[in-house]
């Protein structure tokens, strides 16, 4: 099934707390070349059609709108994937 994949993740200048457990538990279990860790969510919008460019512009606006909390995160990627 066609689909839209939008990431999302915090801002970066903001702080991350489930990122930076993970780190330190990587850290605690041995993983010393990973210096940090920022946890963002993805959300598919399934189609049942191959998106439009018209779908993936709208896909968008929406994650701007809907999917996403300006003041806190940023949508990073907005892709088609069938």
């Amino acid at each position: 099934m066609p689909k839209i994949i939008v990431e999302v993740m915090p801002k970066a200048d903001l702080l991350d707390p489930s990122g930076k457990a993970v780190a330190g538990a990587l850290q605690r279990k041995g993983h010393s070349e990973i210096s940090n860790v920022r946890i963002g969510k993805r959300i598919e919008l399934h189609y049942e059609n191959t998106p439009t460019e018209k779908d993936l512009e709208n896909a968008k606006q929406i994650a701007a709108d809907f999917l996403s909390n300006g003041v806190i995160e940023d949508v990073v990627n907005v892709t088609v994937e069938n």
